[in-house]
């Protein structure tokens, strides 16, 4: 018998043939396909909350933290084998393999759909499905999305209550018929069998085998294995990028892996800045920075995800869909992210990190040295000469977006951005910021950014790799298209585009150490950029962007001597013609989709880096390649 014991909302006044009429059937159709004993409409209350708080905390799914330490928070602790992204299992099904695209793995809608009946038949017997209604966006907002999340895993309820706006105004959205996008999530492990007979849950529930699927045409996205993450809180990657990549592209918006910031200037004037990074290489970082420049100051709007829309205006306007932080916990601290830790004392779920012997959490990177002993991530004992880290490299916390302390006023709202951002970890070639001359070469930067891999998803960690746009994992649809689509908006904004940079924070000297302070002192960089879209200051040519007139970069008080400042700023010809080669040859790899106007800046490059390196090379030794980019403009 399928009830929803906790459907407060106007169900029982259903009009015959409303939307809501719809939905339900939805919910039924997936209830009969899976099997729950019950099935729970969830309103996101506060009463909701405490009540699965506790029925985790009673089922030993969530370790209650010492209240004193950590108000209302908990910690989980995942299987080994659910950690992060699964990439090899995520799966774009749209109808051909070419609106995929070569970066996607595409399978068969049809035959996909058959498989995941099988898998998805009985998986949720024993358990609850929860119905989760939310919205990415305010409710109602002009850029905002609706959506709905079946679930049979309590901890992504609590999850999604604090990352989305969850509850019953979402479905009274639905009601007059707004669009949802339907997601389904399983963690593939029934409490019963076919036959009846019961086995016993345990503290992380999930399957060894595992997908995580997407059907952009008709906006859905099915999770069945994973408890992890943006595995199963479905509102993030799968839908606010995958699915709502393509709604962008068919509908002339964007949806992009990019965070939001409000840099005001002593001035007081505002610049909105949305930058690309890939995962941990610093983005909540840049998200909450507090600079140390006189007068300058940083607002928090968001630190994953942008939605990006042309307005009346002519100008291109962004919102954070999100409503909460899902971070890696892993080199947050005092140091490195003053902001993080204020914003994590509180109302958070931990996940992956290590427990301390009085209540409290810990991972590398929270204190200059580790506690004595500490609870680690899977539950054993753990002292400073174990072989193995406190905290999984990948360990997060959950936490709502209004425990930030630097949260922008009015940040639902959406916002004029005046500069696109693109960044990676790269210890050698790319300056630590470069301007895009146009707007092509700002896409094209964005399209061939590289980065070295992290631990958020599977691979060698610090292998380098291309992650166009930070979306490598994310785009719903063929890259190639979504650059064009990138080209096509631009065109269509004109003057009012914003300007387009990229930054690198990583460039290390040839022992390995890092050139720039990096943290804090990345707001110099954001200075520079903000001079250069009011236009007050110059920037110099180079073969690979607009750089900065050194005397115009802000390094006061940092230790920092002119050799390690040229170096920063090196543009090598041998190496970046080599880079050149293998751009080429990663473009090459989206055949005639790749756009035309990407071949013409490449070889415009190509020329300019031919052109320095016989200038720069004369009998005598070579001056430093930033002084040499300076002399000769």
């Amino acid at each position: 018998m399928i009830t929803n014991p906790n459907h407060t909302s106007p169900a029982p006044h259903t009009v015959p043939g409303s939307p809501r009429v719809a939905l339900e059937a939805w919910v039924a159709r997936i209830a009969s396909l899976t099997r729950p004993d019950r099935v729970v409409w969830c309103d996101g209350s506060a009463d909701e909350t405490a009540r699965l708080t506790r029925q985790l905390v009673d089922e030993g799914k969530l370790v209650a933290l010492d209240q004193e330490r950590r108000p209302n928070s908990f910690l989980a602790r995942s299987d080994p084998d659910d950690v992060a992204r699964v990439e090899g299992r995520t799966f774009t099904c749209s109808r051909t393999p070419e609106d995929a695209g070569p970066t996607n793995h595409w399978r068969e809608p049809s035959a996909m759909r058959d498989e995941l009946e099988e898998r998805f038949a009985g998986s949720m017997r024993g358990r609850t499905m929860y119905v989760v209604p939310f919205s990415m966006g305010p409710v109602g907002g002009p850029i905002s999305q609706l959506g709905v999340e079946v679930t049979d895993s309590a901890y992504v309820v609590l999850s999604m209550g604090k990352t989305t706006r969850l509850g019953h105004e979402v479905l009274r959205a639905i009601d007059t018929g707004v669009p949802w996008v339907a997601t389904v999530h399983s963690v593939g492990m029934p409490l019963r069998d076919d036959a009846g007979a019961e086995q016993p849950d345990v503290a992380w529930p999930c399957n060894p085998t595992k997908y995580i699927v997407q059907f952009p045409e008709t906006r859905e996205v099915w999770s069945y294995g994973s408890g992890y993450g943006g595995n199963a809180l479905l509102a993030k990657k799968c839908f606010a990028l995958r699915i709502a990549s393509v709604m962008g592209r068919d509908e002339g918006w964007l949806a992009e892996h990019m965070l939001l910031v409000r840099l005001t200037s002593p001035e007081g004037r505002a610049f909105h800045v949305a930058a690309a990074f890939p995962s941990a290489c610093g983005k909540t970082n840049l998200a909450m920075l507090q600079p140390e420049l006189p007068g300058w100051s940083v607002e928090t709007i968001g630190d994953d995800i942008a939605w990006l829309r042309p307005g009346a205006d002519g100008r291109l306007h962004a919102i954070n869909p999100e409503a909460g932080l899902f971070g890696v916990a892993p080199g947050t601290g005092p140091d490195t992210n003053p902001v993080a830790v204020e914003t994590i004392a509180a109302d958070t779920i931990f996940t992956n990190v290590a427990l301390t012997d009085d209540g409290d959490v810990w991972w590398e990177g929270l204190t200059p040295e580790p506690p004595a002993h500490l609870v680690d991530w899977t539950g054993a004992d753990w002292t400073p000469d174990s072989p193995t880290p406190a905290a999984h490299p990948n360990a997060r916390f959950t936490v709502a977006l209004d425990r930030v302390p630097t949260l922008a006023v009015g940040w639902e709202h959406s916002v004029p951005v005046d500069a696109v951002v693109f960044g990676g970890r790269r210890s050698t070639n790319v300056p630590l910021v470069a301007q895009a001359p146009t707007w092509a070469e700002g896409v094209f930067m964005g399209a061939t950014v590289s980065s070295e891999q992290t631990a958020a998803a599977e691979g060698t960690v610090g292998e380098l790799r291309r992650d166009p746009f930070a979306m490598l994992p994310f785009c719903g649809y063929d890259m190639a298209d979504h650059w064009s689509h990138w080209l096509e908006t631009g065109a269509r904004l004109g003057d009012g585009a914003p300007a387009v940079f990229q930054v690198n924070w990583f460039r290390k000297d040839a022992d390995g150490g890092f050139l720039w302070p990096g943290f804090r002192e990345n707001a110099r960089v954001l200075e520079w950029i903000a001079r250069r879209v009011e236009g007050s200051v110059p920037a110099v040519e180079s073969p690979v962007g607009l750089l900065p007139d050194l005397d115009d970069l802000d390094v006061r008080g940092l230790d920092l001597p002119e050799a390690r400042l040229d170096a920063l700023f090196a543009v090598e010809p041998g190496p970046w013609l080599e880079e050149c080669d293998l751009t080429e040859e990663f473009l090459a790899g989206f055949g005639d989709r790749t756009p035309p106007v990407f071949t013409a800046i490449l070889d415009e490059r190509r020329a300019a880096l031919h052109a320095e390196a016989h200038e720069s090379a004369p009998e005598s030794a070579p001056a430093p390649a930033s002084a040499s980019v300076r002399q000769a403009a």
